[in-house]
């Protein structure tokens, strides 16, 4: 756009000249009107002294101009010489970030959690089998909360929460674990096996038919995920159509299918559930191992993995966290730099296309980040995790995690292969004790994690610049609406 500036030493004489030419009009018309015949010398002494009152206006308005015009370019010179301002530090943008977009109201996370555990109690409650069925499989009736809700590191919203839902084996059916090393040193997988030749599967060659497959040439029988899926959502759905009454009335519920996860929305239909919020909850099949291990469907990349799952361990999970709660400082920004991390990555991916981005949530998965985050706690001493010291610990986050991923190599936390790494008071499976280290980016194309490492150094220089082109609405979300359950307290 063009920007038209007033020249002063034009206008000035244009508006003499235009009053002077007035001036003259004036007094040829005030001249015509009087009678008889003019006096030639009165008008001559009236010329002159016009002509004396345009130079005096002319001098004024010159001498008027060319003073501001010389103040205008003090001023300018002053400020050219003044040093320019800076915007805000970067620590100071994360500080603000952080509190604007990335942390999450204790009141509205503990306001959906609690609605979450409440349908979801009632759901498993309504599937649960009092005695181990005979030859099929039923809800043991109770359920896990995993993931970052459950973590204290969620970002920005509580719309999705992770469930495993435990299930109860047929009666007198025993799998037997057995490890299955991850191919090119992968996440750990495991198989549930029977041999082939029992009474048990004699008696019940339905549910065997139905649920188990076998190799060529193999004596033994496995468990498959994909018919454990297709049995758990019709199931699921049974449940919710006996509990969905009393929940309706707050909240519409849907139920979809979705890869290896059932999916369970919570829409509002009142301010029952916080601030207007609609939630996802993904309900996950799991078997349990033993001392808080959990078998879930492998997610395939690519590979045909038909009888394989992979293992959870949320209770060893949790217990570390408790632990090293206790040992970093109160005003510990370990939990703030997760979730800085977190949401940085998720701003970064918004510019990806669809195969980008999928591949930028891949390799940067919540878990994925989570684990190098862990690995850089047990590394630092804990009085480097003071507020303090957030920059520098944001930066030293970013830079562990990029040497992993030109290393091609982050070890499982549990299964990395580090010893002495983990307090003894964790305890795995028997399977899991002595198993091969597993690591999370095999599998993965170097090309592809090079250009995710030199996209999470561009996103990290030109950080400014992301978080205002990427900041998502500030009221989205219910952030702007106030909950009748917190105004009655």
């Amino acid at each position: 756009m063009t920007v038209y500036t007033l020249n002063l030493r034009v206008f000035w004489p244009l508006v003499t000249c235009l009053l002077v030419g007035l001036l003259f009009l004036h007094q040829t018309l005030r001249r015509g009107q009087d009678p008889g015949c003019p006096d030639r010398a009165l008008g001559i002494l009236s010329l002159l002294k016009f002509a004396m009152a345009f130079t005096l206006c002319y001098v004024f308005i010159w001498y008027c101009s060319s003073s501001q015009g010389r103040g205008r370019r003090g001023r300018v010179e002053s400020t050219e010489a003044a040093p320019p301002r800076t915007g805000p530090s970067r620590k100071e943008l994360l500080e603000d970030y952080y509190e604007r977009q990335v942390r999450l109201s204790p009141h509205m996370l503990g306001h959906s959690k609690a609605h979450v555990a409440q349908l979801v109690s009632e759901l498993v409650r309504a599937g649960r089998a009092e005695i181990p069925p005979e030859s099929t499989l039923a809800f043991r009736g109770d359920f896990v909360q995993i993931g970052s809700g459950y973590e204290e590191h969620k970002v920005s919203r509580p719309d999705c929460f992770d469930i495993l839902v435990p299930l109860r084996l047929p009666r007198g059916l025993k799998l037997e674990p057995r490890s299955c090393p991850g191919r090119e040193g992968g996440p750990p997988l495991c198989s549930l096996e029977t041999p082939k030749k029992t009474d048990w599967l004699r008696r019940h060659r339905a549910f065997a038919e139905a649920f188990l497959s076998q190799e060529e040439g193999g004596d033994v029988y496995r468990l498959c995920p994909a018919p454990v899926l297709r049995w758990f959502y019709p199931t699921v759905q049974r449940c919710l159509s006996a509990v969905r009454y009393p929940f309706e009335q707050r909240c519409s519920l849907g139920l979809s299918l979705s890869e290896d996860r059932v999916l369970l929305r919570l829409t509002p239909r009142s301010d029952f559930v916080c601030c207007h919020i609609s939630m996802g909850v993904r309900l996950i099949p799991a078997l349990p191992l033993g001392e808080g291990a959990f078998l879930v469907a492998a997610a395939p990349r690519g590979v045909q993995q038909e009888a394989l799952w992979t293992v959870y361990f949320p209770r060893q999970e949790q217990r570390l966290l408790a632990w090293l709660k206790g040992r970093v400082p109160a005003s510990s920004c370990h939990l703030k730099c997760l979730q800085i991390l977190k949401a940085v990555c998720d701003l970064s991916g918004q510019a990806l296309d669809g195969q980008g981005a999928a591949q930028w949530r891949a390799v940067l998965s919540s878990y994925a980040l989570k684990t190098a985050w862990l690995r850089l706690l047990f590394s630092t001493p804990s009085e480097a995790w003071e507020e303090r010291h957030l920059l520098e610990r944001m930066e030293e986050l970013l830079r562990s995690l990029r040497d992993s991923l030109q290393r091609r190599h982050l070890g499982h936390l549990f299964l990395g292969g580090d010893v002495g790494l983990l307090p003894e008071s964790l305890t795995l499976p028997k399977p899991f004790k002595d198993t091969t280290s597993s690591n999370l980016l095999a599998g993965f194309d170097p090309a592809a994690l090079d250009l995710v490492s030199a996209r999470l150094a561009y996103s990290w220089t030109h950080l400014h610049r992301l978080i205002r082109l990427g900041r998502p609405q500030r009221d989205s979300g219910g952030r702007g609406l106030r909950c009748k359950h917190l105004e009655a307290k």
